[in-house]
């Protein structure tokens, strides 16, 4: 789906494919159906405007349907770009998890339930963020939620 050339690899059955294989919860039926139609008239629409050919990355083609205002009209095609886009995202993501799993459960010996798993997988995953939270803070929270719990 990439703008270089003119558009030349742009073969909207193969988008369509490529919609109903790996984003089937991101489009409903009639969605998937108005996306090739609108496909086909964004092919018709870049031989006329200027602004859409010397494009040559996703990036830069769904920066440019923003600036032109075409991601109003083309919609469809706008949503699927940034599908696209965080796909990378997506993968590193779930990558990241599945190693973070790993380490935790390798060093952990498998003894721990699913609940505390989860839990540790947050906090490591999310590191960057948990590091700004303080010991003391969460120290406080709990003997706060303690207090709580003897006054009923």
């Amino acid at each position: 789906m990439t703008p270089k050339d003119s558009y030349k690899a742009f073969d909207v059955d193969t988008i369509c494919t490529l919609v109903e294989k790996y984003y089937p919860m991101d489009f409903n039926d009639q969605e998937k159906i108005h996306l090739c139609y609108q496909l086909e008239q964004f092919i018709v629409d870049t031989l006329k405007e200027s602004s859409l050919k010397n494009l040559s990355t996703i990036q830069e083609l769904c920066s440019c349907l923003v600036v032109t205002k075409r991601n109003k009209i083309y919609f469809l095609i706008d949503r699927l770009l940034r599908l696209i886009m965080t796909l990378p995202v997506s993968i590193a993501t779930t990558e990241r998890s599945f190693s973070t799993m790993k380490i935790i459960k390798t060093r952990l010996r498998n003894k721990m339930g699913s609940g505390f798993l989860n839990d540790g997988m947050t906090i490591y995953i999310e590191r960057e963020i948990s590091a700004n939270i303080s010991y003391e803070l969460v120290i406080d929270d709990f003997k706060l939620v303690e207090s709580c719990n003897y006054l009923f």
